[in-house]
């Protein structure tokens, strides 16, 4: 019993006192393998709006024109049908899952994400790894900018008028979709293999990125991780040699 409290109480954090906090990288993986069944979900779902919906014609109205085309067919006037698709189901798993990437970025928002909670349970029998969190937030910070992108998509009206009504005037249209099909598409699978090179190979593309703009100095945090030390194996020393 005192371990759920305990992993209720600290999550994965390693000292909710710190001032810079340090998360279990083992629960990091477990939830990022959790989290890759909304890019699943959302590839799929891309790929039946792009590829998926078509031009039925029903057969009840078919109307000889009398005509042909320049190529001797003869032209008719049918009636055809296309399913509509009705995007609020992913938008909610979209916000979703942009509030399990902000919510990873806050010690206190992430008592509020199941994820993070079911992650520390599944890695309570493992050896901690831990890591800082800057990098993470860093990475994270791509993946709600990926999903914003695919809110965009999925509600192109509804983000149109809001730009429009700010603006004053027609920026952008409010009667078609104005973000090319393929960006969405490519961020899907993107955020897929990084979310798999996380959990499978323990790699995390995001991170590499944030340790380079530090190596160039565009930022000024350091990361330790990026250093290879392991503050586990550090901690563990310095209590047998105090």
């Amino acid at each position: 019993m005192n371990w759920i409290v305990s992993c209720c109480k600290n999550l994965w954090f390693r000292d909710l006192n710190e001032e810079k906090p340090y998360i279990n990288d083992t629960a990091v993986r477990i939830r990022a393998g959790l989290l890759m069944a909304i890019p699943m979900y959302m590839a799929l779902t891309l790929y039946i709006a792009i590829f998926g919906s078509h031009w039925v014609v029903t057969g009840d109205v078919i109307t000889d024109t009398l005509e042909t085309d320049f190529d001797g067919h003869i032209l008719y006037n049918v009636e055809a049908i296309k399913r509509t698709l009705d995007y609020s189901t992913q938008t909610m798993v979209l916000f979703y899952g942009l509030f399990e990437m902000l919510a990873g970025m806050s010690v206190r928002l992430s008592r509020l994400s199941p994820t993070i909670l079911l992650s520390s349970f599944l890695a309570r029998g493992s050896r901690p790894m831990w890591k800082p969190l800057t990098p993470k937030r860093f990475a994270w910070s791509i993946g709600a900018s990926f999903i914003a992108v695919c809110l965009v998509f999925f509600n192109p009206d509804v983000v149109a008028g809001w730009v429009n009504g700010l603006a004053g005037h027609e920026v952008l249209p409010s009667t078609e979709n104005y973000m090319p099909r393929w960006i969405p598409l490519v961020m899907v699978w993107v955020c897929f293999g990084f979310m798999w090179m996380e959990t499978v190979l323990g790699f995390c593309a995001g991170c590499k990125v944030h340790a380079l703009l530090v190596w160039l100095g565009v930022l000024e945090e350091e990361c330790e991780a990026c250093n290879n030390l392991d503050w586990g194996d550090a901690a563990s020393k310095s209590q047998q040699h105090p």
